[in-house]
């Protein structure tokens, strides 16, 4: 294994075959700019580009200067495939330009800010593992769990892209109409089933042609890179208003993403078989080489004063459809897409009742409580807890994850 000069955990998420983008500011920075995670730093990209550590590109402008990675993205595969290249280069050469502003360009993770990575377009949050989608189905539907279209088609809906926030954003206890058990109609209040739900998010590179579907065999050319993604869901509230077109405002308060956008070259070391698929999908969805991420998922929950318990431990493999399927029925109307959307995989869970990606499978829509500890229990989120997913794979002694997403729940705004 090649060694840095800057000092790397061997545990450490950001190992020099990762390099994720990020967008940071500090007390003292006039704008937000764009980075890269190495270790327990981050690199400075603007000051990088400005000190000529990627000469062989000479941009109309600084794109690492911008408050997104859209601009940077719109470059293309291959100027970032240059850019983690050189970087990975001259971390290893101690004569490097970036070893000689090492003080400069090198920044603790502690003493900064992460900010949105990307600006978001458009948002379509998938449903697309079995286990989670039988398991809920089987809250509901106990004889056909299923519905029929389902292992037929990518079911999806569209999302609301403006109340996606980082990490580390504080969440409201949404408000809606809730129709309580025993009753023919609905009151307004704060819910009383929060839940998250643990997710993969897909970052689209590069824009495709209204009219223009995209095939499965092209789908990953369009993907530029993936972060975790947590679909808040409000359940008594989507139980009332989901039938028949589906959630609306018990989703819409808010989802949360990772700051970190882990690209897909650094993701084919962790890639996996997807599930077997029965019946053989469409013509348009079916590739030859159906292939996932083994990414180790994990939810952890901690009550406010408490300590943090693990309670959920997954892996992306139990993906049935993957991201090449749902790009090619996304567009296969001609829907056209553009950098910066997100496509979200829906609900990540596995066989085992530990491994569930959401409360509603893990206490059976709040009739079995989770046992924290001796004293704690939940049924759904309460206020003051903070949910915290983390996302990781490992092959070949090399380590590629994502960091951590936080997200805290703040009681209902009074008004």
């Amino acid at each position: 294994m090649q060694i840095s000069w800057l000092s790397i955990s061997k545990d450490s998420d950001f190992s020099l075959h990762n390099l994720p983008f990020g967008i940071f500011t500090t007390t003292y920075m006039a704008a937000p700019k764009a980075c890269v995670a190495i270790g327990d730093y981050l690199i400075d990209l603007a000051g990088a580009y400005d000190l000529g550590i990627f000469s062989r590109y000479r941009l109309m402008e600084n794109v690492f200067n911008k408050p997104f990675l859209n601009d940077f993205i719109s470059l293309g595969h291959e100027f970032s495939l240059y850019v983690r290249s050189v970087l990975q280069e001259a971390l290893l050469d101690e004569n490097s330009l970036l070893k000689k502003y090492e003080s400069d360009l090198l920044i603790s993770q502690q003493d900064v800010q992460m900010l949105m990575p990307i600006f978001i377009g458009n948002y379509t949050d998938f449903y697309s593992c079995e286990e989670h989608a039988t398991q809920v189905g089987k809250l509901f539907r106990p004889e056909h769990p299923l519905f029929p279209n389902w292992k037929h088609l990518p079911v999806a809906y569209h999302g609301r892209a403006s109340s996606i926030v980082v990490s580390g954003t504080p969440i409201h206890r949404p408000k809606g109409q809730v129709c309580r058990d025993g009753t023919d109609a609905p009151v307004m209040m704060p819910t009383q089933a929060l839940d998250y739900e643990l997710e993969l998010g897909f970052v689209v590179g590069k824009d495709s042609i209204l009219g223009n579907p995209i095939s499965v065999k092209q789908a990953e050319d369009y993907i530029f890179g993936v972060v975790l993604f947590n679909d808040w869901s409000a359940r008594d509230i989507q139980r009332w208003e989901y039938q028949p077109l589906g959630p609306f405002t018990s989703k819409n308060f808010a989802s949360s993403l990772s700051p970190w956008v882990v690209t897909m070259d650094a993701l084919q070391l962790l890639r996996s078989q997807s599930a077997i698929q029965s019946p053989e999908p469409m013509a348009y969805l079916n590739h030859p080489e159906r292939k996932g991420f083994d990414v180790n998922l994990t939810v952890s929950i901690q009550p406010m004063n408490e300590l943090e318990f693990k309670i959920s431990q997954t892996n992306a493999r139990y993906l049935y459809w993957n991201v090449s399927q749902q790009v090619a029925h996304h567009t296969i109307t001609g829907c056209n897409l553009h950098v910066g959307d997100l496509l979200a995989t829906g609900t990540i869970s596995g066989p085992e009742s530990t491994q569930a990606g959401c409360l509603l499978e893990a206490t059976a829509g709040g009739k079995s409580p989770l046992q924290l500890s001796k004293t704690i229990s939940r049924r759904f989120l309460e206020d003051g807890d903070e949910v915290v997913i983390r996302g990781y794979g490992q092959k070949e002694g090399i380590r590629i994850g994502f960091g951590e997403l936080r997200g805290k729940i703040l009681p209902a705004i009074k008004n």
